[in-house]
């Protein structure tokens, strides 16, 4: 399965979270392929991509909401008249979780139980794709590649609040959108990597924090395997999802895993030597044994097969060329120009490995 063009222009796609990191990377796609962005979300961060690259210039509205926001949201919806709704927007970091709980699960649950009401009640947009995390697997501490089929869990509050929105999205399938033929499906994706993250808590913007303030480099788990992948990687599936729902067919198990190849699978340490190697002023790095009372999963893995066979879906980035984009993002962009422009050439040349 392959990306239509045809079939995205002037296509209208409500993005809640469209100035967040992966929210900016996925509306200058849309907007490459000529698809009518109407984007929801809190105000950007004044250091943010969404603002470097003039993200709001791209979108047919831009509007300042707060996802928890349920009659603002729906009017927002009701006006925009989409074809289809993407939610990303979220509480997206596990230590931001306990530091703010009630909030994370007020916007990741109660947040996507909103975007599933004003789907039921206004009855006429039939198709929307909820993202959610890698993170909502029950943990049973062994290394494994997780399934969609696998039981739900999460130990902190930012993999269980995402956790309770895959159990809502099931909800409203089985209970109201399975009759109504309105289709929901739920996309988890490992760790995105890219150009233009300034998330703290995050290894790649520490890093490159650390890299230009010459500074040294702090991590706190650096034995922690995530499933790393360019942003670029799963916005791709999002797509073929979006485009398999066109199909008027209703899909039981319509949630999908976007992870990298195997051997993406790296330690945060390994993520950080790998950069080093790249760059003649390597940064140094401090490794904190402080002991972490935030509990995080020292293993994530997916399985990406369901995708694979069914989305003709795969990684096509090793581990290198991912950082190899992240890195080349950060020197063409040093002069604080052209953010907009390097995002398109690099979303151009990953369709070249299509």
């Amino acid at each position: 399965m392959k990306i239509n063009k045809n079939f995205w222009k002037g296509k209208k796609i409500f993005l809640t979270g469209h100035t967040g990191f992966k929210g900016s990377w996925f509306v200058i796609l849309l907007n490459m392929l000529g698809a009518k962005v109407y984007g929801y979300s809190l105000r950007a961060e004044k250091k943010s991509l969404f603002q470097l690259a003039g993200i709001k210039r791209l979108t047919e509205n831009s509007i300042l909401g707060d996802i928890r926001n349920f009659s603002k949201l729906k009017k927002s919806i009701k006006s925009s008249n989409p074809d289809f709704i993407v939610h990303m927007a979220a509480q997206p970091l596990v230590k931001t979780s306990y530091l703010k709980t009630k909030y994370t699960y007020e916007v990741n649950a109660i947040g996507t139980l909103n975007i599933l009401e004003v789907l039921n009640q206004l009855n006429k947009i039939k198709k929307a794709l909820i993202i959610t995390t890698d993170k909502i697997y029950e943990n049973n501490g062994k290394k494994i590649f997780y399934k969609e089929s696998d039981r739900l869990g999460g130990d902190d509050p930012y993999s269980n609040s995402k956790a309770c929105a895959e159990l809502i999205v099931k909800s409203y399938n089985e209970s109201f959108f399975k009759k109504k033929n309105i289709q929901i499906a739920t996309a988890r994706a490992g760790n995105v990597i890219g150009g233009g993250d300034y998330s703290l808590y995050r290894i790649i913007p520490d890093y490159f924090r650390a890299f230009f303030s010459k500074k040294k480099l702090i991590i706190r788990n650096p034995d922690f395997v995530r499933p790393w992948q360019h942003v670029i990687e799963p916005l791709y599936g999002y797509l073929l999802i979006l485009q398999k729902l066109k199909n008027n067919k209703y899909y039981k198990e319509n949630n999908w895993n976007f992870g990298p190849k195997k051997n993406n699978n790296k330690t945060v340490l390994e993520i950080i030597n790998l950069l080093n190697a790249k760059f003649n002023n390597p940064v140094k790095v401090f490794k904190k044994n402080k002991k972490n009372n935030h509990y995080e999963t020292k293993n994530l893995m997916l399985n990406s097969s369901k995708a694979e066979k069914y989305l003709s879906w795969n990684s096509k980035l090793n581990i290198s060329q991912s950082l190899d984009l992240v890195a080349d993002w950060y020197k063409n962009t040093k002069n604080k120009k052209n953010y907009l422009n390097v995002c398109k050439m690099q979303i151009k040349s990953y369709f070249n490995y299509l």
